[in-house]
């Protein structure tokens, strides 16, 4: 009996241990990113204004939004309630990357080099592979599709088996979700601009499909979940989604509002 308990303890201790390291993967970048951004505003203010504090608020609560996803109860649940992974899906892929867009990291870290450093930065920044992962269609592909690709095929009942593949779709789900948010709305200075007319309508295009997919979610449940679980992921991935979705089209809009109005206007 008390080798059976002793069996028993070392196993599950064994499988906490399997739970919490691909936990500390996905959680750590977004803990340093949390410290780094801090860094570069109390470095970036001993020479410039003082940075945004709703800039800095944005970030904070981007970060401890997708470290949430990825650590702790709600990322526990995820591997047994498709409802919490679908909340955790709405917080890494959707909700925290606009709120990290809207602390424009890119112009604060800018700010923060030193002049030499800065431009060649810049440089890296105007280079043709980041033309391409920031292009409205690119970053579309790669955030709807891949959502397609997940819940569509075996790779969501195959992600819950292997660590290295769990790892992998969570990091694609936030860096899509960013790039698609930075295709979309500029916060930051974009080098290779698009038009407000082309990126409004791949937003809607992408907003389709998203909405299509969570329908299809509702109707085709994915590989390992009850039907009442996908109806209520479906709903929460539809709605969930709109909602977020709102304020970057609010933010599209009122950006192109203030790009074509006319300037007599500015006078008064």
């Amino acid at each position: 009996m008390i080798n059976n308990h002793i069996h028993h303890s070392n196993g599950t201790q064994f499988h906490n241990i399997v739970e919490i390291i691909p936990q500390l993967v996905l959680g750590l970048p977004f803990v340093l990113a949390l410290v780094m951004y801090i860094v570069a505003v109390v470095v970036s203010n001993k020479r410039y204004k003082p940075w945004p504090i709703h800039r800095i608020f944005c970030w904070a609560l981007g970060c401890i939004l997708a470290t949430f996803s990825v650590v702790g109860p709600l990322a526990n649940r995820a591997h047994v309630d498709f409802t919490a992974h679908m909340f955790g899906h709405l917080f890494l892929g959707m909700l925290a990357p606009l709120l990290m867009v809207l602390a424009a990291p890119m112009t604060l870290l800018l700010r923060t080099l030193s002049v030499p450093i800065a431009r060649r930065f810049s440089k890296v920044i105007r280079s043709w592979p980041f033309r391409i992962i920031t292009n409205p269609v690119v970053a579309s592909l790669l955030n709807i599709g891949g959502l397609w690709i997940l819940y569509t095929t075996n790779l969501f009942s195959l992600m819950h088996e292997y660590i290295l593949l769990h790892l992998i779709v969570h990091f694609h789900i936030f860096l899509a979700g960013y790039l698609f948010t930075v295709s979309m709305i500029y916060i930051d200075s974009i080098p290779h601009r698009i038009s407000f007319r082309t990126r409004a309508i791949v937003l809607v295009a992408a907003l389709a499909g998203h909405g299509i997919l969570s329908k299809y979610i509702y109707a085709n449940p994915p590989n390992g979940v009850t039907v009442d679980q996908a109806e209520l992921g479906g709903m929460l991935m539809y709605y969930g989604g709109d909602i977020i979705d709102i304020v970057i089209i609010f933010i599209l809009c009122l950006h192109w509002f203030k790009a074509t109005r006319p300037r007599t206007m500015l006078a008064h």
